[in-house]
């Protein structure tokens, strides 16, 4: 959803800010005893990023209901740009926000590795790292060159539907000389350098790769100084305010990854265009670290670096505005605790500056006397976050938390409406919601974006806070803690009406529905088969394969239906089958999800032993427009039945005679068409696969089944058979 332009924020903030009086607000509670389980919010926590990834997915992933999407990413220009992290309860791969969240969790992992370490969430922590990065490297094809966006932000937030089955066009938005965008570009060259330190050790061949790029992007960054090509596709989402903190930023870190000194006098170099407080010299302290303004986290490292007192004052000055304040001004806090500064994402705010006080306090460099304040400070906020109100703003952990998160793929519409199903099919365990206002009010409301959207960078601060009480106070991880949910309804239904019937015939509407949610998917080879018992016709001396079938209406244009063909010729049992392969069927709409069919089975006119009441799809069926669930129209994808019922008997699918006589290989030497329809019609005889009157000379290399099927009811003379 839409994210409000930071410096709009601040100058709503500060107003707000300066106008309250320090002895008029309560000041922070501090917390002695662990009063949560932070290995378990840290598991989480972790998990999220899980949850908010793009591309193809790893054999190991810990969920059931995410998969594949946004493959075809990059293919606009050329390039496989897939991968990376969806932003938030959207689609739109920012790489702003991305990689502001990937700098902060390789900086968590830098501080606090044994933390990570100690709680098993080390592969996870890393493996979120390295599936970001791995996607600005793809980002990254020349020195110049970056594409820091996939999927337009406008189009993307007009649906509301699960990320596997996105239809939408998604623009890959490029950087080079002509038009360039000098924040994310230096953002995303901290977040590649920060993941060379964390990879060092482990991977050092992918270390230099990431340092590589990291390089090439800040020197872009650097000698374009612009954002004019970036505003153009992020302008209303991410904009940025200003660049020259990113530069900072980035130099910072790919000095902490080279030693090169270099970068700490380029970095130091930024510091003078660094905003500052209104009418005054003061570098500014009043916000807070997040995707447009990094250059807290930047002053920080510079002053452990540099032990200058510039920077050691700048950041104990910015801790000291949300703890006990400056000048008798300090950051609201609400009635119970938060130190809120914005409405957007207060919990992010509060949050990641408690991870920053965290540092600060574990550095040599901290005024004694704020360690304790800072530290008390870091515990009461995440335990705001963890449910010391009496409520969770962590989904899947504690008490009461968020069920209703602003957030796509874990509603899982398949109809395009946040009011359908009026409750989330999918957990996101350890996502952060925005928060909320200043007087502690929340709505726990899918359509409230404001409170309870859910995005990358709000775990971010979040998570390097957790590890840090976590390595403070400890906590249980659940062991082998995994996603897997249970499938709560029937992911593809049939429903149907009698549109007619007479004493020759029977017509019958039927809608086959995609619900796909575990995880959601496109369908193109759905079919259902219709069971009647024709006894009736049977002991009129009527052939059942002589009834005419027709279809009256289908929503789509490769629909087909067969003759009349048999299930079981001892109990008189037939059916038709509605065949839907090549239909895209997706839960993505009120029209996408669906396909209706109206079809007709009548015996000749003048006739007058019709009698459909006896047959087994008739079961239930209501005359009328409405249709109802039914269950003994059983439907099929690809041939496997995946809902409803079907009759005792039946011959064996076609696919099961021949794999059982043929080739280890499932290919077939020869086949006699003519032996294996009659089998197929009546059961009557066996299939012989050496008949020498088939293709040509006799043998064929492969057997394609649908077009098989095509062939034996009818509907195509292309044989199912390549020589």
């Amino acid at each position: 959803m839409r994210k409000v332009n930071n410096a709009v924020k601040k100058i709503m903030a500060v107003t707000v800010a300066a106008a309250l009086i320090l002895t008029l607000i309560p000041k922070p509670q501090a917390t002695a005893a662990p009063t949560f389980n932070y290995g378990e919010a840290l598991q989480k926590s972790i998990m999220f990023y899980e949850f908010q990834r793009s591309g193809a997915l790893p054999a190991d992933k810990r969920d059931n209901w995410r998969g594949d999407s946004g493959l075809k990413d990059g293919s606009d220009v050329g390039l496989d740009l897939t991968g990376g992290w969806y932003d938030a309860g959207d689609h739109v791969k920012f790489n702003l926000p991305m990689s502001y969240t990937s700098t902060m969790l390789a900086w968590s992992l830098y501080e606090d590795k044994e933390a990570y370490e100690k709680s098993g969430q080390l592969k996870y922590i890393k493996d979120a790292i390295k599936w970001a990065n791995d996607y600005f490297i793809k980002c990254h094809p020349s020195p110049n060159v970056y594409y820091y966006q996939v999927g337009n932000g406008t189009v993307d937030h007009a649906w509301w539907g699960p990320a596997e089955v996105m239809q939408m066009d998604r623009p890959a938005y490029k950087l080079d000389s002509s038009n360039p965008g000098t924040a994310v570009s230096a953002g995303t060259a901290a977040s590649l350098a920060a993941a060379a330190i964390v990879f060092k050790d482990s991977d050092p061949e992918y270390s230099a790769t990431c340092l590589k790029h990291a390089k090439e992007l800040f020197a872009f960054a650097d000698a374009t100084r612009s954002d004019t090509g970036y505003q153009k596709a992020a302008a209303n989402f991410y904009s940025s305010s200003a660049f020259w903190d990113e530069l900072s930023w980035a130099a910072t870190w790919i000095y902490m990854a080279t030693n090169d000194s270099t970068y700490l006098t380029k970095a130091e170099s930024y510091v003078d265009n660094w905003g500052r407080e209104q009418q005054s010299e003061t570098i500014a302290y009043k916000w807070g670290q997040c995707w447009d303004d990094v250059h807290y986290g930047a002053e920080l490292l510079l002053a452990r670096i540099t032990k200058k007192p510039i920077y050691i004052e700048s950041i104990e000055r910015h801790l000291d505005y949300w703890t006990t304040g400056v000048d008798g001004q300090r950051i609201t806090y609400t009635p119970k605790g938060l130190a809120w500064l914005f409405q957007w994402g207060s919990l992010r705010h509060a949050t990641t500056t408690a991870f920053l006080a965290g540092v600060w306090a574990e550095s040599e460099l901290c005024t004694p006397s704020k360690v304790s304040i800072y530290n008390d400070f870091l515990k009461s906020q995440v335990d705001y976050a963890l449910g010391s109100t009496g409520r969770s703003f962590v989904v899947g952990y504690g008490v009461n938390p968020p069920k209703h998160p602003h957030h796509r793929t874990a509603h899982s519409s398949w109809t395009d409406q946040m009011t359908n199903p009026d409750y989330h099919r999918h957990t996101i365990y350890g996502a952060l919601v925005g928060g909320p206002d200043s007087k502690d009010a929340y709505s726990d409301k899918i359509d409230n974006f404001v409170d309870n959207e859910i995005a990358d960078d709000y775990n971010a601060g979040f998570t390097g806070a957790l590890a840090k009480l976590y390595e403070k106070y400890g906590g249980d991880p659940i062991p082998n803690f995994k996603a897997i949910e249970e499938i709560t309804n029937d992911e593809i239904i049939i429903k149907a009406s009698l549109n007619s019937t007479g004493p020759t015939y029977t017509e019958i509407k039927a809608v086959v529905y995609n619900q796909t949610g575990w995880p959601a998917r496109v369908t193109d080879k759905l079919s259902f088969k219709y069971f009647m018992d024709l006894t009736e016709v049977v002991n009129a001396n009527v052939d059942p394969l002589s009834l005419a079938v027709r279809m009256n209406y289908s929503e789509g244009k490769g629909i087909t239906i067969s003759k009349v063909l048999p299930w079981d010729t001892s109990k008189n049992i037939y059916y038709v089958n509605i065949d839907m392969t090549g239909e895209n069927i997706y839960p993505g709409g009120q029209s996408a999800h669906r396909r209706e069919v109206q079809f007709r089975i009548s015996a000749p006119d003048g006739t007058n032993y019709w009698d459909p009441t006896n047959d087994f799809s008739y079961k239930g069926i209501k005359a009328g427009s409405t249709v109802e669930l039914t269950q003994y129209i059983p439907v099929y994808d690809n041939g496997v039945k995946v809902f409803g019922t079907e009759p005792a008997g039946g011959t064996p699918p076609v696919e099961d005679v021949l794999y059982g006589d043929v080739n280890d290989d499932k290919s077939v030497d020869s086949i006699d068409l003519a032996v294996l329809k009659k089998y197929l019609l009546d059961n009557s005889t066996t299939i012989n696969l050496k008949a020498a009157d088939t293709y040509k000379d006799g043998s064929i290399d492969s057997l394609d089944f649908a077009t098989l099927k095509k062939y034996l009811l009818g509907t195509t003379t292309e044989l199912p058979v390549k020589a």
